[in-house]
């Protein structure tokens, strides 16, 4: 099924495992209480997101522009530059 739409969704209790956005623009919009575990995120911008009180774990980052991105207030470009240096 393919739908599309351009207005404002408000969705709740919602189940839609499986599902596939393409070329889909959800700039401000607000997640709460979301499982996106085992989703994949390819050419996405994620510029001047915030995630907070999220569950990482096991979480993988590659090809990514780290410019300016913080971990709890850490810049990561000092936290992998301090990970490479410790096995010199």
């Amino acid at each position: 099924m393919r739908h599309n739409i351009r207005e404002i969704l408000h969705v709740h209790d919602s189940d839609i495992t499986g599902s596939h956005f393409a070329n889909t623009k959800l700039v401000n919009c607000r997640f709460q209480n979301v499982n996106l575990s085992q989703s994949k995120f390819t050419d996405t911008n994620f510029a001047e997101v915030v995630f907070a009180d999220v569950n990482l774990m096991n979480a993988s980052i590659t090809n990514a522009n780290l410019t300016g991105m913080s971990i709890n207030g850490a810049l990561a470009s000092d936290l992998i530059a301090a990970y490479q240096a410790r096995d010199k």
